[in-house]
């Protein structure tokens, strides 16, 4: 089984090609760049890598939300014109789901975030039992001070990983303590290996015709819009 995995939800791009559980080849990085200039380069470099032809893989896997509007638009895009080109199952993994995933053996709860602006994050709380991850709270976009409340019910304790996590680290340790675990930096990259990992427990394809990103919000103008109107 090979498996295309691509991930441009937020500044990090990653795309990966996976076969039969071995990484033939990865590219990470957190560099600023555009992804609509660079994403699909990126993925004619991981096949000239490997030496495979894109009609050889077998599944198709993108991070569908929640983080940039762009970034998660540009991966569902390329994911779904590939997976309707080449005739291939395209599986949807939540981009928070994915980063937990980098945290599988961590023995407690994880908690991956992303930084969504105005205090406030994307974030869920994620469990693993024998390699595989539990939802224990689902992915949502919330205020930080409500993630805090919502923590506080735990007491095992919870590692946070995800880049945006140093913007809070603070915080969450006045205020949740010693139950607070910082993940180290290598763990904090989004890696479309580990959006592979996670789909391979999963057990859906996607309709590529409906298949669509998973904003956890609406969009700014959208929610301005609404506002403006709601007398209306």
């Amino acid at each position: 089984m090979i498996w295309l995995g691509i991930d441009t939800a937020n500044t990090p791009l990653s795309i990966a090609i996976v076969e039969n559980g071995k990484i033939i080849t990865e590219e990470n990085t957190s560099t600023p760049i555009n992804h609509s200039l660079r994403a699909m380069s990126a993925i004619e470099d991981a096949f000239k890598r490997s030496k495979l032809e894109p009609s050889e893989i077998d599944q198709i896997v993108v991070a569908e939300g929640p983080g940039s509007y762009t970034g998660v638009r540009i991966g569902v895009t390329i994911a779904k014109t590939l997976a309707w080109t080449l005739k291939k199952p395209l599986i949807g993994v939540s981009s928070l789901q994915s980063l937990a995933t980098n945290g599988l053996f961590f023995d407690g709860l994880i908690c991956p975030i992303i930084d969504a602006r105005r205090k406030h994050v994307y974030a869920g709380v994620y469990q693993s039992k024998n390699g595989e991850l539990n939802q224990k709270v689902e992915d949502k976009h919330i205020s930080f001070e409500a993630l805090i409340h919502e923590l506080s019910a735990f007491t095992e304790p919870i590692l946070f990983i995800g880049q945006d996590v140093e913007l809070y680290q603070e915080e969450l340790e006045e205020a949740l303590g010693a139950q607070a675990v910082i993940a180290p930096f290598q763990f904090n990259l989004p890696k479309a290996s580990s959006l592979i990992n996670a789909a391979k427990q999963m057990n859906k394809t996607e309709s590529v015709h409906h298949f669509v990103p998973e904003y956890r919000r609406i969009a700014e103008a959208e929610a301005n819009w609404l506002k403006a109107n709601k007398k209306g």
